[in-house]
């Protein structure tokens, strides 16, 4: 009998695959902050770049033909390339836990990372130069577990909004979410934090659930709409936006078929976001195996399970969103909005 998809009631988290935790950390002087994915045993690593601005660390070692085929974390911050700094927090945690690649003289934890743009988020009485940094990555460490991950206004999520097209003063808030996909033994995973300059949809219903609102701040624009009616924003800065994340599967796969799996989940995110993948976004998704399930592998189904997974990801990271107020405003988030 053909395995039937369960696709979890409850959204599920990348910690459903077995040999990984995941930590946040939310700083308390600005509304910013970063989240870790440990492999404490390591993990076969990836990564799919499609947005035109990212910013981001050790992505050149996860080539299909370079060396080191397994990492030991992947680091999703705020603070845009500041935040960068939060991986050398998580690299020191994993050296101390004796955690890394063997060099023959010592171990080096591989640690690849993203970052997401949120400096403009400022609450009446933050510190605006707060970022994520090397003490954020080392504290998310700390905090990670095997348990369901927080999600909404927590860790690399905690500062991103999305709909910004037209302005940070018609934008909703972002966050950060979570979300997995059962087939027979397999399982994919993913952690997503969206701070997309589109709009955010339910690829069940096509609904938009946050992004842009109109001039009045009363209704939701829909952006992609509003384009192709020949209506232009504001143009936010290049690599201002970003929608980063991993997705992870306890299948065994090599370099090239892990990259496959990051590619896909990319589908996620054009279901999921519109318009996705911009020039004004840096969307960069990494993928992780920690192998603990052997046996053949049905790499076009898991390619299916990473988009599902990813597009949940980002629709639980809007409705696990909480408004926030700023200096340029109120922010809502889906969960307070009625249109």
């Amino acid at each position: 009998m053909a395995s039937q998809m369960i696709v979890n009631s409850a959204p599920g988290s990348i910690v459903d695959i077995p040999g990984l935790q995941v930590g946040h950390f939310t700083l308390s002087e600005r509304l910013t902050g970063c989240s870790v994915v440990l492999a404490p045993q390591g993990a076969v690593g990836a990564v799919d770049v499609r947005g035109a601005a990212p910013g981001t660390r050790e992505t050149d070692l996860l080539d299909p033909a370079n060396l080191v085929d397994k990492v030991h974390a992947v680091v999703l911050s705020g603070g845009s390339a500041f935040g960068l700094d939060a991986a050398t927090g998580v690299v020191r945690w994993l050296d101390e836990q004796g955690i890394g690649f063997e060099t023959g003289h010592g171990r080096v934890p591989i640690v690849p990372a993203a970052v997401l743009f949120d400096l403009p988020v400022v609450r009446p009485g933050d510190a605006p130069q707060a970022r994520p940094g090397a003490e954020a990555g080392y504290a998310a460490c700390q905090a990670a577990t095997t348990a369901s991950p927080a999600a909404g206004n927590v860790g690399a999520g905690a500062g991103a909004c999305v709909g910004k097209l037209f302005g940070l003063d018609r934008c909703m808030k972002g966050g950060i979410g979570n979300a997995s996909v059962r087939v027979g033994p397999w399982v994919v995973g993913a952690l997503v934090a969206c701070n997309a300059v589109g709009d955010v949809i339910d690829p069940a219903t096509g609904q938009v659930l946050a992004g842009a609102r109109t001039a009045d701040g009363h209704k939701l624009l829909d952006t992609q709409r509003a384009l192709l009616a020949g209506e232009r924003g504001s143009r936010p800065l290049p690599g201002t936006n970003t929608t980063i994340g991993v997705v992870a599967t306890n299948a065994t796969l090599t370099k090239a078929q892990a990259k496959r799996l990051a590619m896909s989940a990319h589908d996620g995110l054009a279901r999921s976001i519109r318009p996705a993948h911009t020039t004004l976004d840096g969307d960069t998704l990494f993928a992780l195996a920690t192998g603990t399930e052997a046996g053949p592998v049905d790499l076009m189904l898991l390619t299916v399970m990473a988009a599902e997974a990813t597009a949940l990801a980002t629709v639980d990271a809007i409705r696990q969103a909480r408004g926030i107020s700023t200096g340029w405003g109120d922010v809502p988030a889906a969960t307070d909005w009625v249109n």
